[in-house]
């Protein structure tokens, strides 16, 4: 899943970049207030994690014309900021979480799985489609409650699908949101992957619809 990281603090940003990257997340990051809005504004991300006190464009006004331009993804504000009149102000402006500097790295990642689950429409940490369970806590995938042993890449694909239960996933999103910017356009890459996953999974666990993209939880016209 890919996550926009906000922050112009390059220490910050790099440490938190490199925890999210361990816990599967594909991670850009941008470290002004103007790239912040516009890539938010043009690509898609699942979640962003937005500092308010960056250069060029506050983060409170970035998040605000985000929610008016109907950007609808989790997002989770930092800052060094104590006030909780401020922090009363992001969440009405539409953040979906509010976390203070400094904080403890698995926490922002806890936070983080919480609002994507939140998102989808899933309280509980585990979702479930037939035989398949997915752990966000964990990680971790099984198979009629066997775990099965997935490539970190693997992993987000299951992951993400599983986000979107029921729902046709193109081609194309599911490439951004598993490379980021270094998707091409026109690389077989996310049909080898789903065919890999298939092998381990099972040939039903993954759906294809022909000329739409890839569903778990639905019933596809081809495999």
């Amino acid at each position: 899943m890919r996550v926009l990281l906000a922050e112009d603090d390059r220490k910050i940003a790099g440490e938190v970049s490199r925890a999210l990257a361990a816990a599967g997340y594909v991670v850009d990051v941008v470290t002004s207030g103007n790239d912040a809005w516009f890539r938010g504004d043009t690509e898609n991300f699942s979640a962003v994690i937005l500092d308010l006190g960056l250069p060029g464009m506050d983060g409170l006004a970035i998040l605000k014309k985000w929610r008016v331009a109907g950007r609808d993804f989790p997002i989770i504000v930092l800052t060094a900021r104590g006030s909780w009149t401020e922090r009363v102000e992001g969440i009405e402006a539409g953040a979906d979480d509010y976390l203070p500097k400094p904080f403890e790295m698995d926490e922002l990642i806890a936070r983080l799985r919480a609002v994507l689950r939140r998102h989808a429409g899933n309280a509980a940490p585990n979702v479930t489609a037939g035989e398949i369970t997915l752990d966000s806590r964990r990680m971790r995938v099984t198979r009629n409650g066997v775990p099965v042993a997935l490539s970190p890449q693997e992993y987000r694909l299951v992951q993400y699908l599983m986000h979107h239960l029921g729902r046709i996933v193109p081609q194309q999103e599911l490439a951004e949101q598993l490379h980021g910017d270094l998707y091409e356009r026109e690389s077989n890459a996310v049909e080898a992957l789903v065919a890999r996953v298939r092998r381990k999974l099972g040939p039903q666990a993954i759906h294809t619809r022909r000329g739409y993209g890839y569903m778990i939880g639905g019933e596809g016209d081809e495999r």
